[in-house]
């Protein structure tokens, strides 16, 4: 599967709220409430998205130029990685993930940390990434997952 991960920009922002929604109500829905969905629905409009654009480092990934996927870097945390139902499955978000772990190792990141939804997390657990601890707002729980990058393991050092 031919598909090209590219820093997303402001022309982006609808096909990325919408992916990010699609994933949401379609994969999330079994791990969460449908009040949780709609909440977290709300902060990926549009607008908030043209934000993110300024604050973070987002990235998508297309196939036939269409958007399927998206996450971001802010700083040392991974952040909002989501990929369309329909492509779920074929390796875009580990491509995507991949691309993104690159970007922080060369920026210097030792230790790369990750949000992950209850949905996501044995994706991450799968790439490296081990639970640190829980976050609880309301009925969302959202778990903190830690990854220390192969550029700054230094544990073959004697």
């Amino acid at each position: 599967m031919d598909y090209v991960i590219r820093k997303a920009t402001a022309k982006d922002a609808s096909a990325i709220s919408e992916i990010v929604e699609a994933a949401l109500r379609e994969s999330n829905a079994r791990d969460y409430s449908a009040e949780v969905i709609d909440q977290v629905v709300q902060s990926f409009s549009p607008d908030r998205i043209l934000r993110f654009l300024t604050v973070r480092q987002v990235y998508v990934a297309t196939l036939d130029s269409r958007i399927v996927a998206t996450g971001s870097l802010d700083q040392n945390a991974v952040r909002s990685v989501f990929v369309h139902p329909a492509y779920q499955g074929r390796g875009i978000g580990r491509g995507l993930m991949a691309a993104v772990e690159s970007v922080a190792a060369e920026a210097g990141v030792e230790r790369l940390l990750v949000p992950s939804s209850i949905t996501a997390q044995g994706f991450y657990h799968s790439l490296g990434f081990v639970k640190r601890r829980d976050e609880v707002q309301g009925a969302e729980r959202t778990i903190i997952m830690e990854k220390v990058l192969a550029a700054a393991d230094h544990s073959d050092m004697k």
